[in-house]
């Protein structure tokens, strides 16, 4: 009998059946001829107690000796699949079998049954062969199989993907692999024998990332049943960024505008640039390009994430007025893909400059005789705005004799002069030049220059007076200065230097002027001799003022001098005369005379006017003072009471003549009174009367001349007076003045003006409150000005009139007497 035996294929069926299998090695050797084996078929799946075979039958082994010689099979892992029916000796399924369950991965399906027999012992091999039946889909590990493959990887590149499984065997499990249909991959399907056939995905053509991220492809599984069962997993493949691309930026060209003055941290821009890698690849940051100078950064600032170009310092339009700055958009890339771009930024000018005025060229001074339109200054006017903020607009402000004028040069002005100069009227002028701009707001800015007018000799000496007018006392001290004039000059310097001179002329020369001379710098006036009013009361003169100037201008003025009368004559008396000259005189008057009759008459004269000239008369001495009365003002000698017996027959009269002088001098006449008959009187008087009768007749010939010459002087003088009272408002004066012991004189007052004082001239006695001036003014008094403004007295030469008056009172008084 021909035997033979299957290993199992699966460890755990090896480690089941080891011990076994020795045995059944042992029984083989030593009853190998009472051993058999046989094989069934079954397929799988069938239901429980499903008929194998028949075994006592195959092994002819009769139906009634098996439960005999206890025929079984032996214990084992088919026992649970398997049993023996000892009644018909057929082998049937115990369960149903799964043929994957039970050998998996085998791809024939055996089991092995070892049946034993008794008495004598038999051992018999029994094969069941489990048929597959496709019951299976093939499955993959994963629903779902994600791949990564780099985009840089090349044409042909496979990668292998995991076998789908399927438990059935043979021509069941599977057979053939697809994929959905794509662009960039084929499926190759390697045969790895017993352990199927395993997908290989192929790559035709090269992946880009930046044009498809991911791919999705189906992998079907497919058995070789029939019909055939399938299975597909959805494989995902990941393209893997490589750094590429260069990051690209998202405009052609990008330009922007920006106000000057920018506060810190606006934004100018925003370059944006996009790269089409993933991840760091794709990662884009920006800087200045390497070639930006250190200034523009010093004046915008770029945000690397951001792209926005951001100011950080001053922006000032007139430094530059575009910036062409290059922006770097790099990526994270291990070996970093650079893009450049060049922004453009223009800025605006704000009108934040104001005109800036600048002298190039100034004459610091200018001749006063410069004609209008002579250049004084030249100017720059610049504004560093443009556009209407740097159109400018200049004027001189003030109104002044300067302009400006527009040269032949852009923003180049001249200061000119735009009338006539006078320096006496203006030394210098602070010249306002305003430039303006045209922004809004405008801004304006100011420039000052000083021009200083220089003098040229157009102005002649001009007298403080004209005509000067002064009064000197007579009697001065001869060699000191008596008076002064005094002129200026409007111009200046050498111009202005004045040098005096009298003015004497020969042909015209009255001889006064040469007892003067003048100081040539300072116009002071000195009497070389004494001045007597008696011999000389007024004259007149001219003064020349010079000054340095080249040629040399003058002026000349007329000085009137006026000479003050001092008291400096004594009284003369004129009556009684003796032949030796003494004041001496004898009068005989009868006893029969009566009281107030006038015995005869004291005559005096004083050269000098006024008080000083006024004469007073007093008895001095007198033997018998009732007798004789002594008129103080007429010099009238009168009987007091009529003459007795008793009476002496001759009286001496002392009688002082004296001036009103402030030091009074005085003369003595000597009066001798005889008391005689009336005949002897009588005879007396005849011979007087014979021996004087010639002398009056000629005296009065000579006084009726000198009356009528006197009163037409007196009538024209009152009509001049007049005449200027009305033209010139001046006010005329004449009042009697009085003291507390007035004695009944009559006191005449004219007031006459000098400089700044009014004077009056006044009789032989001063109104108490009076001063006399000293000095040159002696005998005047300065009164108390009452003028109203248009109404100045200014009587003049009005001396010769008060002495004339003087002299016609004298002259009437003795033709009276």
């Amino acid at each position: 009998m021909f035997g033979f035996l299957i290993w199992p294929h699966s460890m755990e069926q090896r480690g089941r059946e080891r011990r076994p299998l020795l045995g059944v090695l042992a029984l083989f050797l030593f009853v190998r001829s009472a051993s058999a084996q046989f094989r069934y078929s079954i397929s799988e799946e069938l239901n429980e107690g499903t008929f194998v075979g028949n075994v006592a039958k195959d092994l002819g082994i009769e139906l009634a000796s098996i439960k005999q010689r206890g025929f079984r099979i032996m214990s084992s892992s088919s026992e649970r699949l398997f049993k023996v029916n000892e009644n018909d000796g057929a082998l049937y399924a115990n369960r149903k079998i799964d043929r994957e369950e039970v050998c998996k991965e085998s791809s024939a399906c055996l089991i092995n049954i070892k049946t034993v027999l008794d008495n004598p012992m038999e051992v018999h091999y029994i094969t069941v062969e489990i048929i597959d039946i496709n019951d299976h889909s093939p499955t993959f590990p994963e629903k779902t199989k994600r791949l990564e493959i780099s985009e840089s990887a090349l044409p042909g590149a496979k990668y292998q993907l995991q076998n789908a499984y399927d438990p059935d065997g043979g021509v069941n499990s599977v057979q053939q692999y697809k994929i959905s249909q794509n662009d960039h991959f084929r499926l190759e399907v390697k045969d790895r024998g017993r352990d199927g056939k395993t997908p290989i995905l192929q790559l035709q053509r090269q992946l880009d990332r930046e044009s498809k991220r991911n791919h999705k492809l189906v992998l079907t599984a497919i058995d070789g049943g029939t019909p055939p069962k399938t299975g597909s997993v959805e494989i995902l493949i990941d393209v893997l960024d490589v750094n590429d691309n260069m990051p690209v930026f998202t405009k052609e060209t990008y330009s922007a505008t920006l106000q000057e003055n920018a506060p810190l941290g606006t934004t100018v821009i925003q370059v944006n640039a996009t790269d089409s890698d993933f991840g760091s690849n794709g990662e884009v940051f920006y800087s200045f390009g390497s070639d930006v100078k250190d200034k523009i950064r010093q004046l915008f600032n770029i945000d690397p994430v951001t792209g926005e170009i951001i100011v950080k310092g001053n922006v000032d339009f007139e430094e530059q007025d575009s910036y062409d700055i290059d922006i770097q958009a790099s990526d994270k890339g291990s070996i970093p893909f650079k893009t450049d771009k060049s922004v453009i930024i223009k800025i605006i000018d704000v009108n934040d400059n104001r005109p800036e005025i600048e002298v190039t060229s100034l004459s610091r001074a200018v001749s006063e005789d410069s004609r209008p339109g002579t250049t004084v200054a030249l100017i720059s006017v610049t504004d560093l705005d443009s556009g209407l903020n740097g159109k400018i607009i200049s004027h001189v402000s003030e109104e002044s004799p300067f302009m400006l004028t527009a040269s032949m040069q852009d923003n180049m002005y001249a200061v000119v002069t735009k009338s006539q100069l006078d320096r006496e009227q203006k030394q210098a002028y602070d010249i306002t030049i305003i430039a303006k701009d045209s922004g809004q707001p405008a801004l304006t800015s100011k420039q000052i220059i000083s021009v200083f007018v220089s003098d040229t000799n157009d102005n002649s000496p001009e007298f403080l007076l004209s005509p000067y007018t002064f009064y000197i006392s007579e009697n001065n001290k001869p060699g000191d200065s008596v008076f002064s004039v005094k002129a200026f000059d409007r111009d200046e310097g050498e111009n202005a230097q004045i040098s005096y001179h009298i003015l004497r002329n020969i042909a015209r020369e009255n001889g006064h002027t040469s007892f003067l001379n003048i100081n040539s710098e300072t116009g002071e006036i000195l009497a070389l001799k004494s001045f007597d009013f008696e011999t000389l009361k007024s004259f007149q003169f001219q003064v020349v003022a010079t000054d340095g100037g080249s040629p040399p201008l003058s002026s000349n003025v007329t000085v009137k001098v006026f000479i003050l009368d001092q008291n400096d004559n004594a009284p003369v008396i004129l009556y009684p005369v003796s032949s030796n000259g003494s004041a001496q005189g004898v009068e005989e008057i009868p006893r029969n005379i009566k009281a107030g009759d006038l015995v005869t008459k004291v005559r005096a004269y004083d050269a000098d006017i006024g008080y000083n000239g006024w004469l007073l008369f007093s008895l001095q001495r007198v033997s018998d003072h009732s007798l004789f009365s002594l008129d103080r003002y007429t010099g009238q000698i009168r009987t007091l009471r009529s003459l007795t017996e008793t009476d002496e027959a001759e009286h001496r009269l002392l009688i002082l003549v004296k001036d009103n002088g402030n030091v009074s001098l005085s003369a003595t006449a000597t009066v001798t009174v005889k008391l005689v008959e009336p005949k002897e009187a009588f005879a007396a008087s005849d011979v007087k009367s014979v021996a004087t009768v010639d002398e009056v007749d000629n005296v009065t010939f000579y006084l009726m001349i000198t009356l009528g010459s006197v009163s037409l002087l007196f009538v024209i003088s009152i009509i001049v007076l007049i005449a200027m009272q009305c033209s010139k408002s001046t006010e005329y004066t004449s009042k009697y003045l009085q003291e507390t012991n007035y004695d009944g004189t009559l006191c005449h007052s004219i007031q006459y003006r000098s400089g700044d004082k009014r004077y009056m001239l006044v009789g032989p006695r001063m109104s108490i409150g009076s001063t006399i001036v000293p000095g040159s003014h002696a005998n005047t008094l300065v009164l108390p000005d009452r003028r109203n403004t248009s109404g100045e007295v200014r009587i003049i030469n009005v001396l010769h009139f008060i002495m004339t008056m003087r002299e016609y009172a004298t002259l009437k008084q003795k033709l009276v007497d």
